[in-house]
């Protein structure tokens, strides 16, 4: 009896094909991702976080119902994708979303998104050349975001005058941070690398610890306990698009972890996030501010007197703060700048600090002192005629022992 074997003609053809994953919300999706999965999404001006997030899922492709440089202003997102061999499709419309099912087997082709060999959707395949291209005709929009920026940052001077220039609203820390230094750790692409490099230094210096949201559990995962954690909103609903690859919620354990707890509000309605504390029954003080949460945990170090404070997983330079698509550039700015000469990147603490000086490190450096001058006073004939006479003597020494038996 023969049996007769049927092939899928549809894994003959050419292109990538994978499992869909379909959702509107970005943070959502990244949590039911697989290796191998094709993200579909909707997504204008794809930021770093997120790309990086879709890579250590190990996605085969992503398709964009918006497009992925819109021309705003040059995003880094793209960039990543492309250099980690990740298929995109972008500008295939709002249709594929709901006419693609969660599961459904995908195939992508020159632009093409085919569901069981029927067209569903199409746009434009990005490649590094592509990329690239689009990268560079995006950066001469900067200049209008520059523009924009600077009308910013007078409103919000405007609305938080008391709170930057004075610190009004920002409530009294019970840990000391007078005089000491402090680590702010946000959740970010490098939290982790960061944190390892600045081990020595936490361990030597005994700095107070800062986690915004999520970065609690980064310093808990590094194995340090926070001594603050300032949360916002998103983080302790969960309703947050950041993240690369881990929840943009701050867990329970991290709250329960840290000495303190700052809760920050954007706005008098927001009430489920203090709602969370007190079900776990944390106490807690409110910052209320329309600034963002990273920025005001550097806010409430300066305020409180810190020394020096050492950033992880934030964005510094002006090209990621444009990446992130926000519209508070303005109050991070400003905020970095009332800061000012107290702040410095993990990235420069790991560089420059060497590490405290031990007493083994003075004691090496005695013997070899030693160890030079006896070399030296060996060289003359006073110290060849000494090291004679001292041979004698433990020779003399030796057999007085030999005797002994």
């Amino acid at each position: 009896m023969r049996l007769t074997l049927r092939s899928n003609p549809e894994e003959a053809l050419p292109g990538v094909r994978g499992p869909a994953r379909v959702d509107r919300r970005t943070g959502s999706l990244l949590d039911r991702l697989r290796p191998g999965d094709v993200a579909v999404l909707d997504h204008p001006d794809l930021d770093r976080t997120t790309a990086q997030a879709l890579v250590e899922r190990g996605v085969a492709a992503v398709v964009n119902a918006s497009s992925f440089i819109s021309g705003r202003y040059p995003h880094l997102g793209p960039q990543l994708l492309a250099d980690a061999g990740v298929t995109m499709v972008d500008a295939v419309g709002t249709r594929v979303l709901t006419d693609i099912k969660d599961g459904a087997p995908v195939r992508l082709h020159d632009g093409a998104v085919l569901v069981d060999g029927t067209q569903v959707g199409a746009g434009r395949e990005l490649g590094r050349a592509e990329v690239a291209e689009l990268l560079e005709a995006a950066r001469t929009g900067v200049s209008a975001q520059l523009l924009s920026l600077t009308h910013n940052t007078t409103d919000f001077l405007r609305r938080e005058q008391g709170l930057l220039l004075h610190g009004e609203g920002i409530p009294q820390s019970r840990t000391d941070l007078r005089g000491r230094s402090v680590v702010v750790v946000s959740r970010g692409q490098d939290d982790r690398r960061e944190l390892r490099r600045l081990r020595r230094f936490i361990h030597e210096q005994r700095p107070v610890l800062v986690g915004v949201g999520p970065g609690a559990d980064a310093l808990l995962a590094a194995g340090h306990r926070p001594d603050l954690v300032v949360v916002g909103e998103q983080a302790l609903t969960g309703s947050g698009t950041q993240g690369v690859g881990r929840s943009s919620a701050v867990s329970d354990e991290a709250l329960r972890a840290g000495k303190e707890v700052v809760l920050h509000l954007s706005s008098p309605q927001q009430v489920a996030g203090s709602a969370r504390l007190d079900r776990m029954s944390i106490p807690h003080e409110t910052l209320r501010s329309t600034g963002r949460t990273e920025d005001l945990a550097l806010l409430v170090a300066d305020v409180g007197g810190a020394a020096l404070v050492v950033t992880v997983g934030a964005h510094a330079t002006l090209e990621d703060l444009l990446d992130q698509q926000r519209d508070d550039l303005a109050g991070t700015s400003l905020i970095r700048l009332r800061v000012g000469p107290k702040l410095v990147a993990a990235e420069s603490i790991s560089m420059l600090y060497a590490g405290r000086v031990r007493l083994w490190h003075l004691a090496l450096v005695l013997l070899s002192g030693l160890l030079v001058l006896a070399a030296a006073v060996l060289a003359t004939p006073a110290g060849q005629d000494w090291w004679s006479q001292l041979t004698v003597a433990l020779s003399d020494v030796l057999e007085w022992f030999r005797g002994l038996r």
